[in-house]
């Protein structure tokens, strides 16, 4: 990141501020869009999609870990 886009972040968040003028204001958001798209970040949506994948394949490798345990234990033998 920029120190620029650090100043104009510390100015947006800041309250104290008075109010900033439209012309301005649109200048800010597509600083900060330019910014932000520079990162690489996902949506809320992406991100809650990935953890419902990610939950139903550790299920998935949780039945197979058993299913191994299962085929390479030796069969109980009669007493």
């Amino acid at each position: 990141m920029t120190p620029n886009f650090l100043k104009i972040l510390a100015l947006v968040s800041t309250p104290s501020l008075p109010p900033v003028r439209p012309p301005i204001s649109k200048k800010t958001r597509a600083l900060l869009a330019s910014g932000f798209a520079k990162l690489d970040l996902v949506s809320r949506e992406e991100f809650d999609i990935q953890s419902q994948v990610l939950q139903r394949t550790r299920e998935k490798l949780k039945a197979l870990e058993a299913r191994l345990d299962r085929l390479e234990s030796p069969p109980d033998q009669p007493v």
